[in-house]
C-alpha cells in the first residue's frame, strides 16, 4: 500500500493532506454533535413536568448545567415563558436558528474535499499521463509493457482519490444522519415546551 502511495507520485500528497483536513473537520462535528447528545428530547418531557407543577423559574432553573442545543432552547423558552407565551415562541425562533447554523458548522468544508480530492487524482492522472507518453517517446519504444506501466502509475492518483472521497461522503452522510435526529428532537422539545407554556400561562 505504502508502495503504491509512493509510485503515485507528488500528487498524492494533496489527496492526502485533503483527506486529513476532511477528517479533522468530521472529528470536530462528531465531537460537537455527540456532547451535544447528552441532553435528549425527554428533556422536554422532565421540563413541561416541572413546569405544571412547580412553575417557569424552577423549570429554567433546572436547565442549569445543561449542555445542547435541546438544552439552550429548553433554557431559552422557560426564561422568555414568564413573559408570555408569544415571546417564548420569538425566542425558540432565534435560539432555534442559531442552534441548527451551529450543528450544520463545518459541512460546506467537508463537502469541499469530498469534491476537491477527486479532482487533484483526475489532474494527477492527466500529469501522469503526459509524462507516460514523454517517456515512451523519449524510448522511442510502444510496446505494452512500456505503455501499460506508465498508465497504471498515472491512474493511480485517481484511485486514491476517489477512495479518499468516498470515505469521507461515507463519514459526512453519519454526521448529517446526526444532524437531522437532532433537528427532529428540537422540533418535538420546541411543541412540548410551547404546549406547556401555553397551558401555564392560561
Amino acid at each position: 500500500m505504502v508502495q503504491l502511495f509512493i509510485d503515485g507520485g507528488g500528487f498524492m500528497w494533496p489527496i492526502l493532506l485533503i483527506f486529513i483536513i476532511g477528517f479533522a473537520f468530521v472529528g470536530e462535528r462528531l465531537y460537537h454533535l455527540i456532547k451535544g447528545l447528552a441532553t435528549k428530547e425527554d428533556f422536554a418531557d422532565e421540563l413541561a413536568e416541572i413546569i405544571q407543577n412547580k412553575g417557569l423559574k424552577e423549570a429554567n432553573a433546572h436547565c442549569d448545567g445543561a449542555v445542547g442545543p435541546i438544552a439552550n432552547l429548553c433554557a431559552y423558552a422557560t426564561e422568555r415563558g414568564e413573559y408570555g407565551l408569544e415571546s417564548a415562541e420569538k425566542a425558540l425562533d432565534q435560539v432555534g436558528a442559531i442552534e441548527m447554523a451551529s450543528l450544520e458548522k463545518n459541512m460546506t468544508w467537508i463537502s469541499l474535499c469530498i469534491a476537491t480530492a477527486p479532482m487533484f487524482g483526475f489532474l494527477g492522472t492527466v500529469w501522469g499521463m503526459i509524462q507516460a507518453f514523454n517517456d515512451i517517446k523519449m524510448a522511442n519504444d510502444i510496446s505494452p509493457a512500456v505503455v501499460a506501466g506508465g498508465i497504471s502509475v498515472a491512474l493511480l492518483t485517481t484511485a486514491f482519490g476517489l477512495v479518499v472521497a468516498i470515505i469521507l461522503q461515507l463519514l459526512q452522510n453519519a454526521v448529517m444522519y446526526i444532524i437531522d435526529n437532532q433537528i427532529v428532537a428540537m422540533q418535538k422539545s420546541t411543541s412540548v415546551l410551547l404546549k406547556s407554556i401555553s397551558d401555564n400561562t392560561k
